[in-house]
């Protein structure tokens, strides 16, 4: 099968993994319409085409926070993602690497942050919820601190869980009545390569860096260990909190307002990132690629900015540049990849998307991603 875009790594995704894995990558909030939305309004963002234009020499290199990239993209954080691939993480931070762009360990990753940092030589980025047992959390700022992380990515949009029909129907997040619970049995039994290579050899399935958190025999109630365990009282002012912990950039995830983005620098926050969670927390959320122009119009100057949502391309990326981000992260793309194809199909997925950025780029006669403005953008 060639695998010419994310879609044709979906469609492959799909069909290797089980059907409540599959889901749990694609899926969104109650209807989906702000998943949908996310990418409907990044293709509706038009680029102008220019002509004429001197494009034989193309730089796609920035730094962020102090590191140099190969192209203002990274690979955000996935939970579950070693439940999609032998060691699922440890795999897309290795093709990440030798990509030239950092790879963002989730904090519901399968694998520890020591065992993926372990693998690589570029230190990995690491993303964290706010939970209400501050003795753990500042453990784990410890542990990713003494591995030499470079950023924190700190992740705010999800006091609670939002309603995701697809993971109660598949049982993720709900308890499955006997029949169900059989039928997914006949699921995973359906899927011999995964079955194989991720269930067997791809052990062991615990959530590394919080297994030491979850009580025995909890570890499939995943909503529940979020509903007992996140902080819904977390408020600007507990990131105090997280600067007495942590002393490297702080980069908070999950922005979409324009007042809070405001917020987040008055707290301290060296960066943000414009996301509505992949439209998997509030359905009918704004969609990124429409809160971001504003944000940056009032924060822009003061912190770095950048989003995630609906990024499928290389073309995607350039639309995002265009509309004032200084880079993006992508999820489910790299996830699709990973499913698909392990190391060397999240590998070829970079590839391509720097070429599509790189070809998007010398037809609006753009040569530097430095100079990627709105005056790409047709009006």
């Amino acid at each position: 099968m060639i695998l010419a875009n994310t879609s044709d790594e979906r469609a492959l995704a799909r069909r290797r993994l089980p059907r409540p894995l599959f889901d749990y990558i694609d899926g969104g909030a109650n209807s989906e319409i702000t998943l949908r939305r996310n990418v409907s309004d990044m293709e509706s963002v038009v680029l102008r085409q220019r002509v004429m234009r001197d494009v034989s020499v193309i730089d796609t290199s920035t730094t962020l926070f102090g590191q140099r990239l190969s192209m203002p993209l990274m690979l955000g954080p996935v939970g579950f993602a070693g439940m999609f691939a032998k060691r699922g993480e440890v795999q897309a931070a290795r093709a990440a690497q030798a990509a030239g762009v950092p790879f963002t360990l989730s904090t519901v990753g399968i694998c520890a942050m020591e065992e993926v940092a372990a693998a690589v030589q570029t230190p990995i980025w690491y993303q964290l919820y706010m939970i209400k047992d501050r003795g753990y959390m500042a453990a784990l700022l410890q542990r990713a601190k003494a591995l030499g992380t470079p950023v924190l990515v700190f992740t705010v949009d999800l006091p609670v869980s939002g309603a995701r029909y697809r993971d109660q129907r598949s049982g993720f997040s709900a308890s499955l009545p006997p029949m169900a619970r059989l039928m997914r049995a006949f699921d995973g039994m359906a899927h011999p390569r995964w079955l194989w290579d991720v269930y067997f050899r791809g052990r062991p399935h615990d959530f590394g860096n919080i297994v030491a958190a979850i009580p025995e025999g909890q570890a499939g109630d995943f909503s529940g260990w979020i509903h007992r365990n996140f902080d819904p009282t977390v408020t600007w002012a507990d990131i105090a909190w997280v600067r007495d912990h942590w002393d490297g950039p702080i980069v908070i995830k999950g922005v979409l307002d324009p007042d809070d983005a405001r917020e987040a620098l008055a707290a301290g926050a060296d960066g943000i990132i414009v996301s509505n969670h992949g439209g998997r927390q509030l359905d009918g959320a704004q969609t990124t690629v429409r809160a971001l122009p504003p944000i940056v119009d009032a924060v822009g100057q003061g912190m770095t900015v950048l989003m995630d949502g609906g990024v499928r391309s290389g073309l995607d990326v350039l639309r995002a540049l265009a509309l004032g981000a200084e880079g993006v992260l992508i999820g489910r793309a790299w996830a699709y990849a990973l499913a698909a194809g392990g190391e060397a199909g999240v590998a070829r997925m970079l590839a391509r998307m720097q070429a599509e950025l790189r070809a998007a780029m010398a037809l609006t006669g753009c040569t530097n991603v430095k100079a990627a403005r709105r005056s790409l953008l047709v009006d």
